[in-house]
């Protein structure tokens, strides 16, 4: 669970430091440094948002019955999953545009006025820290609401994320980040089909999906949880040493369907056709 908290917080927290430098850096290099005293509220409103979305998740489900609360875990699960989908995907395909992009958005920000700047910046990080809040929500239920190994992977992983970001800002540190994305991708759709299976598996404890008691296989003696294998594979890939045959269905599927989709080489555009030349006379 530590792994793959602060995987996502690295990818998650990555992304959000990435935006904000552009957005600075931007402001810095065409000399209009007064605006970043919008852009930092704009941020930290967005970092309190998603702090409180989380907390809100993850401390209030307490009151609610255990159908409930794994109904709600389970729903909050496959969102997750949705989410993390969407992620790897944008960021594989936006990698190598969204400068460009972040600062036409910006350019046009400046023309409106300081608001715009400020909301600018609460959606461009707010999204980020929205999503990071599901995770984490989602991580503490895989975790049997243990909320201490998911926080400090989700604070590992955003602290060496606004490291890289700032290194990457200042010019000491020069990667691909279309390698990096890519890399980081592949292991997110293990952690999400992980992630899937348990969401589902949430859903048959509170009733609402069938087939609690159709095991696809039980590891209990050959792979426990409780040993340091079963717990480094739990917190890797959310395995269940109980796995319904619904689980093992849905895992596979997602790796078999997401994994060659992602990693399928992007289509080159093809050059524009040469003008015809003019006929002679």
């Amino acid at each position: 669970m530590l792994f793959s908290s602060a995987l996502i917080g690295l990818r998650e927290g990555l992304e959000a430091a990435l935006v904000v430098s552009i957005l600075v850096a931007f402001l810095v290099k065409t000399d209009r440094r007064h605006a970043l005293r919008w852009v930092w509220p704009g941020v930290g409103a967005a970092v309190l948002l998603s702090v409180a979305v989380g907390a809100v998740l993850t401390y209030t489900t307490a009151q609610l019955s255990f159908e409930h609360q794994e109904l709600l875990g389970g729903s909050l699960s496959i969102v997750a999953v949705v989410f993390v989908t969407a992620m790897i995907f944008w960021m594989r395909k936006a990698s190598k545009s969204i400068a460009a992009e972040l600062r036409g958005k910006m350019d046009d920000a400046l023309d409106v006025g300081p608001m715009a700047v400020l909301l600018l910046s609460f959606l461009a990080v707010g999204r980020e820290g929205l999503e990071t809040a599901v995770f984490f929500y989602s991580a503490v239920q895989t975790a049997q609401s243990d909320t201490v190994q998911p926080l400090i992977g989700f604070a590992v992983g955003i602290l060496v994320a606004i490291v890289l970001a700032y290194l990457l800002y200042r010019g000491a540190v020069r990667f691909n980040l279309s390698k990096f994305f890519m890399i980081t991708g592949v292991l997110l759709v293990f952690v999400a089909a992980g992630v899937l299976g348990y969401g589902l598996h949430d859903l048959q404890e509170a009733a609402f999906l069938p087939g609690i008691n159709t095991l696809a296989f039980d590891a209990s003696n050959v792979l426990p949880e409780t040993s340091w294998y079963g717990a480094l594979l739990k917190g890797i890939l959310n395995y269940s040493q109980q796995t319904t045959v619904l689980q093992a269905v849905a895992w596979v599927a997602y790796v078999v369907i997401v994994l060659p989709l992602f990693l399928k080489p992007s289509k080159k555009t093809a050059p524009a056709p040469a003008a015809a030349a003019a006929p002679k006379e």
